[in-house]
């Protein structure tokens, strides 16, 4: 994965895993990779993958289920970056 110079690492994670989302590999009700798998197949820290998932649950595009994982919430629950600007 590419870093941009004027992008923090948690960001480009977090940018990677919505396109993989709009480009439909990741799917609403699908599990997500882990914080591990995740560190491995972007080539950062588990922390940095962490704080990419974290952001992603904050704002909706994720939700997590204790003891099963973390999931793509269903389309209507995402909010759009045109939502977060105007709500913000």
């Amino acid at each position: 994965m590419e870093f941009k110079p004027d992008e923090l690492r948690w960001q480009a994670v977090a940018n990677e895993i919505r396109r993989r989302i709009a480009e439909g590999v990741y799917q609403p009700g699908m599990p997500v990779p882990g914080e591990p798998r995740l560190a491995v197949e972007l080539g950062v820290s588990k922390g940095t993958a962490r704080r990419a998932l974290n952001a992603l649950l904050a704002d909706g595009t994720l939700y997590s289920v204790l003891g099963k994982g973390t999931f793509v919430s269903p389309l209507n629950d995402i909010k759009t970056s045109e939502d977060r600007e105007s709500s913000g």
